[in-house]
């Protein structure tokens, strides 16, 4: 795979795994093949990179349990999520839908692929990079377990692929929750909670997917500031180059930018 780091809003970068032409086609075969096996036991509160499904549908969900009195949330932030996933535990739980060995050798094949950059190759024993067709359905598959553990323990809650917000009624089971999820992740999955990034908060004082929400009994949704900054920006380097440029060019870029926001209101 051709390694490419993107930047990330907050800060440092984003790696992803850019297959060959042939490695892509391959693996969006093999997603359409695995995703209806897989979908049927996914979550009702999973929302990411699944059919029918989208990040407005989860911040609506959000929103309709604080609506319900859950006026706390614990923003759970999973440390380098896509770079972290355990080879072993994500081929075992494969293996129990698929039957067929060369299917299996293939994908552990693919999630062992290195990746290339400036011509140097360096070789991989964890993780699923972004990047790839195959990469998010493998994160859903194995971030199941960690949506029926929160089911069986009765929680509301929304996850976006590794973006996982729990809603709760108070402060005192928010903490307690943070510390039993967090080492539920450690000891089955594998994965650590970023604490730097993760909190037991007020839901107005949090984003999910670039949005918040007021703090009103009927809370509505708003964008989250550090998202308005970037969509500002981003209208800026349009209408900076707009002179001299047709309306019509303009508004074909502004419209993607605005797209999201515009669902909003």
């Amino acid at each position: 795979m051709r390694r490419v780091d993107i930047p990330k809003p907050q800060g440092g970068v984003r790696t992803l795994g850019i297959p060959t032409l042939t490695d892509r086609l391959i693996q969006q075969a093999l997603h359409q093949v695995l995703s209806p096996i897989f979908e049927v036991e996914f979550s009702e509160s999973s929302y990411g990179f699944r059919p029918g499904r989208s990040a407005h549908q989860a911040v609506k969900a959000a929103r309709q349990h604080v609506a319900e009195g859950r006026r706390v949330v614990i923003d759970m932030d999973l440390e380098k999520f896509f770079d972290r996933v355990n080879h072993d535990l994500l081929m075992q739980k494969l293996s129990t839908k698929v039957g067929d060995g060369r299917v299996l050798r293939l994908i552990r094949r693919y999630l062992e692929a290195g990746m290339m950059a400036e011509g140097i190759v360096s070789p991989r024993t964890e993780g699923t990079p972004q990047g790839g067709p195959l990469s998010p359905l493998l994160s859903n598959i194995l971030l199941t377990d960690l949506d029926r553990e929160l089911e069986r323990r009765g929680h509301a809650f929304c996850r976006y692929a590794d973006d996982c917000n729990i809603y709760l009624k108070s402060k005192t089971a928010g903490q307690r929750v943070m510390a039993s999820v967090t080492r539920f992740l450690a000891c089955t999955l594998k994965f650590t909670v970023n604490a730097a990034k993760s909190a037991v908060a007020r839901p107005w004082e949090r984003k999910f997917l670039g949005y918040s929400l007021t703090w009103h009994k009927a809370p509505k949704l708003k964008i989250a500031p550090t998202s308005l900054k970037r969509l500002e920006g981003k209208i800026r380097e349009v209408l900076k180059g707009a002179q001299g440029r047709s309306l019509t060019k303009v508004i074909a870029e502004l419209n993607p930018a605005l797209r999201g926001w515009m669902w909003l209101h």
